[in-house]
Parts: C-alpha cells; sequence; structure tokens
C-alpha cells in the first residue's frame, strides 16, 4: 500500500502561537502543512493570505499545501508561490476554465491541486486527471473546520481510486474534512493517501505530538491489516 501522508490544518490551531504549533507538528511527523485560505465569498468564512502563508514559510521546511477557498484563483496563484506555496489546490466549482489554471500552475513550477467539493461529482475533473498532481475530496462543506465526514465521501474516494489506477495515473487523494482517528483506516481503505488532520491534531484536550501518535496508529493498523 501506497505510504499514507498526514497534512495537519492549520485552521485549528493557536495562530497566537503559529511558530510553535508548527514545530510541535514538524516534531510529531508532520509530512505537508495544509493551509486553508478562504476569501468570505466562495466560502463565507474569511481565513488568511499569503502574508501569513509567507509568515509560516520562514518557519517550516515543510511542504506547503495551500486550499485556495476563493473565487478567481489564478488571479493569485502567482502570490502564493511567492509566499513559499509548494502544491496549489484550486476547487473544480471556481474554475471557469479549470485547464487554463492547470496550466498556470505548471508553468509556475508548483504541484496541481483539484479540489472537489461534497455535491461535485468526480466526473467534472476526469477529463484534466492526467494533468493533476493530486484531488482533494472534500469530506465536508467546505469553510469550517471541526464537521463530521460526510458518509458517501469514501464511495467518492473510492471511485476515484479506481479511475486513476485503470488509467494508471499516479495522481495523490487528499480527503480534507472530517478525518478522526476512527475513520482515518476507512479514508485509507478507500483509497486515500492524503490525510488532511485539523481538530484532531490541534485541540486543547492532548499535545499535538500524542494526538499525532494516536492518527498514526490508527493508520499503521489500516494498512497491517489491508497487507
Amino acid at each position: 500500500m501506497t505510504a499514507i501522508k498526514i497534512a495537519p490544518s492549520f485552521l485549528t490551531a493557536d495562530l497566537g502561537r503559529l511558530a510553535d504549533e508548527i514545530r510541535a507538528a514538524e516534531a510529531a511527523g508532520a509530512d505537508y502543512l495544509h493551509l486553508d485560505v478562504m476569501d468570505g465569498r466562495f466560502v463565507p468564512p474569511i481565513s488568511f493570505g499569503q502574508i501569513v502563508v509567507a509568515a509560516i514559510d520562514k518557519v517550516t521546511d515543510l511542504p506547503l499545501d495551500i486550499h485556495l477557498m476563493i473565487e478567481y484563483p489564478e488571479r493569485q496563484l502567482e502570490t502564493f508561490v511567492e509566499a513559499g506555496g509548494d502544491i496549489l489546490n484550486v476547487h473544480v466549482e471556481a474554475c471557469d476554465d479549470l485547464a487554463s489554471v492547470i496550466g498556470q500552475i505548471q508553468n509556475l513550477g508548483r504541484k496541481v491541486g483539484v479540489a472537489v467539493s461534497p455535491e461535485t461529482a468526480i466526473t467534472t475533473i476526469e477529463p484534466c486527471l492526467s494533468e493533476i498532481d493530486q484531488v482533494l475530496v472534500m469530506g465536508v462543506n467546505p469553510g469550517w473546520g471541526g464537521q463530521a465526514l460526510i458518509p458517501e465521501t469514501l464511495e467518492k474516494i473510492s471511485q476515484l481510486r479506481a479511475l486513476l489506477d485503470e488509467r494508471g495515473i499516479t495522481a495523490d487523494i487528499e480527503v480534507d474534512g472530517g478525518v478522526k482517528v476512527h475513520n482515518v483506516a476507512e479514508c485509507a481503505a478507500a483509497g486515500a493517501n492524503v490525510l488532511v488532520a485539523g481538530s484532531v491534531v490541534f485541540n486543547d484536550e492532548a499535545p499535538v505530538a500524542d494526538n499525532m501518535r494516536e492518527l498514526r496508529q490508527a493508520i499503521a493498523g489500516a494498512t497491517s491489516h489491508s497487507s
């Protein structure tokens, strides 16, 4: 089975202790840092933009997985690359010409991610799959942390994994939203190999290191049973 990556999401982190939170995630073995950029238009909340991404980039060498929950992402791609973004995830629902936006990210020399909201079918991105480095499958409605995983997400991931395998495409499948210790095994079994973990990592109940260890143990149990 493909190695499972964990990408802690800073939407639920203590932004007043941002550098400490980043170092804790690094020390606990994070593979990426997942940064949710929200503009108050594509989704109702506003989170943070390029200035915060650039500040995070100064603190870490981990890849920055930028989730652009914004309208007209093509207008902002270059500035997020300059801020330190390594993977740029755009929502298919926000792109009038997805192929053009994918080409723009490729020309900027960054990995291409395409995000699909819960109500959007995988068929909407099927023509572009061979050009994508990562498909971000939303497990919740985009915009807020702490939501429960929508059960139908698992079938969507399975459908996508079968499609990628059938075509010999090696793109990652990232699941974002509702990932918890009790369902990481199901997410991995369905075919996801990048897990965005927000409130399950950053919370007041336990240190980041303990939460990450618990997630890794759950993943290890899932992969050992499937091998």
